[in-house]
């Protein structure tokens, strides 16, 4: 029988009625903004339009990574219910979080029978929602936490992220990009086509001339990388602009014949980093490998 929980950080991105639904325990982080610390899991934290809102008005956001602490609370308390617990980590080439929470685990796997396995995910937004997505569904099988655990380290591996911004100066700020690169692409109205690669790391790919070629880019490297792998849903994260997301959801319909999305807003944890407008594609391909 599965007797584990999933648990994950809120960097995941994906919908708070799938959270509840699925029984996914999710670990807050927090951010500042205009001198204001808030939790992103709390009620009273912005809403994704607030936030990015603040950004297009010239705010600049700083986030916290999961401390050992929060991350031990989130699983102690399973192993305490003699459940064990599967941590699928946010990119640990992104964020100290996946470090916190392996400390965590190893400090009470010391101490309890049942014990915490960490996956770093080489995962962000709803790529690590997509990964969790898929492990959870494994899990519903009756897999054990061990064959999760296999299969999740697989499986990571094939989760495609591709994404594009409408503001070069956020990843300048975030060192992706130079300062005259910066200026340049947005006089010119280049917008950027980036992906994850397999250490979980942001790289740019190429460049696209105006937004709608951007998200189309997008499709062109879905087709690349799809292969024969089903994808019976596809994940889409945005910084509010859910139309955009939409649209491109649609296009996705219309080129591959997919019914199934999850659309959600980018967190203020990513959305710190990535910018307003940004719009990211994530799906099941055959690697995570692009050829620079």
């Amino acid at each position: 029988m599965s007797n584990f929980v999933i648990v994950t950080d809120v960097t995941c991105d994906l919908p708070q009625e799938f959270i509840e639904k699925e029984s996914i325990d999710v670990v807050s982080m927090s951010y500042t903004i205009d001198s204001k610390t808030y939790s992103s899991r709390d009620k009273n934290a912005l809403t994704p339009h607030e936030f990015f809102q603040k950004m297009r008005d010239g705010s600049m956001a700083t986030t916290a990574l999961v401390n050992p602490l929060s991350a031990r609370e989130a699983c102690e308390k399973h192993l305490k219910q003699n459940k064990d617990v599967l941590y699928i980590a946010f990119s640990s080439a992104l964020s100290g979080s996946c470090d916190s929470a392996m400390q965590a685990a190893d400090e009470l796997n010391r101490q309890y029978d049942n014990k915490v396995y960490v996956v770093d995910s080489k995962c962000a937004s709803l790529g690590e929602g997509l990964l969790i997505y898929y492990a959870n569904k494994y899990k519903k099988e009756g897999h054990t936490i061990e064959e999760t655990l296999k299969y999740t380290e697989e499986l990571k591996n094939k989760i495609c992220h591709y994404f594009t911004v409408n503001d070069l100066f956020h990843l300048y700020r975030g060192g992706r990009v130079s300062k005259s690169k910066a200026v340049i692409g947005s006089m010119l109205k280049i917008k950027p086509i980036l992906y994850t690669n397999q250490e979980g790391r942001l790289i740019p790919l190429r460049n696209a001339f105006g937004r709608k070629k951007a998200l189309m880019g997008l499709i062109a490297c879905m087709q690349n990388k799809i292969g024969e792998n089903k994808n019976d849903i596809v994940f889409i994260s945005h910084g509010d602009c859910e139309d955009e997301a939409k649209y491109l959801a649609e296009k996705i319909k219309e080129r591959f014949g997919i019914e199934n999305f999850i659309i959600n807003d980018i967190d203020a944890i990513v959305g710190s980093h990535a910018g307003p407008d940004t719009i990211a594609l994530f799906f099941v391909g055959n690697d995570k490998i692009e050829v620079q």
